[in-house]
């Protein structure tokens, strides 16, 4: 087995950083979200969509982040099958249930916006069926982790379920190109395809959103350090 790197092989100084940045990340999460709330819902409508355009605001972090949480879940599981440390396979499995939430909230508020847009909740377009598939993914690894005793071969089926599951991104991603999709490409990265009207309050709750997660996530995988301390804990004095 290969040697852990030092910043996996020392749980001690990750709960020392959670500490306090944990707390930063959300103070800093609630200001942006504020912030970006505001200029966004003050925003004009579009004149196509109405004031229907303000669910992007929601809706295009939550997409974005869902990606975004999927991939450090795989990097986490990743470093978790070679490396066999406690903390890459507890910010792994801290990061399940938060993409699950964030892909949730991204196929509910696309939804919302799909049925004035389209004239329905939900279409089988590329786009939101893998979108969908991803938030299956997430669903199958908690399933999975949860559904074995074993902390050691569930950490290892659910690094494996994973890491297959990592294609799955540049199909969402490439999807409005590669199919005919109903859904609209990305704007966000194209030079003045949005108005600084929405495009401010877009960057700003992105941030927040990113934020957010890393705050939660610190949080989550602290508390699950602190569950394993307590189960080897427990075993140690039922040996004694």
């Amino acid at each position: 087995m290969l040697p852990a790197p030092a910043f996996l092989s020392n749980p001690e100084r990750f709960m020392a950083f959670s500490r306090w940045a944990a707390p930063m990340f959300g103070a800093i999460a609630v200001v942006l979200a504020a912030i970006g709330l505001y200029l966004g819902f003050t925003a004009p409508e579009d004149y196509q969509q109405g004031a229907t355009v303000r669910i992007m605001f929601i809706h295009v972090p939550a997409a974005i982040l869902a990606m975004f949480i999927y991939a450090c879940l795989a990097v986490a599981s990743f470093l978790a099958l070679v490396f066999r440390h406690m903390l890459a396979d507890c910010a792994a499995q801290a990061a399940a249930l938060l993409g699950a939430a964030v892909t949730f909230l991204a196929l509910a508020t696309g939804s919302l916006w799909g049925r004035p847009m389209w004239g329905a909740w939900w279409v089988w377009d590329a786009r939101l069926t893998s979108v969908l598939v991803l938030f299956l993914l997430y669903v199958a690894y908690i399933a999975l982790r949860a559904s074995l005793d074993d902390e050691a071969k569930a950490a290892r089926a659910g690094a494996i379920l994973a890491l297959v599951g990592v294609v799955n991104l540049p199909i969402i991603h490439y999807s409005v190109e590669w199919w005919n999709s109903l859904h609209q490409g990305s704007s966000m990265f194209t030079k003045d395809a949005l108005h600084p009207s929405f495009a401010t309050p877009l960057w700003i709750m992105n941030l927040a959103y990113l934020s957010g997660f890393g705050s939660l996530w610190l949080v989550r995988i602290r508390g699950e350090v602190w569950r394993r301390r307590a189960d080897a804990a427990a075993i140690r004095a039922a040996r004694a």
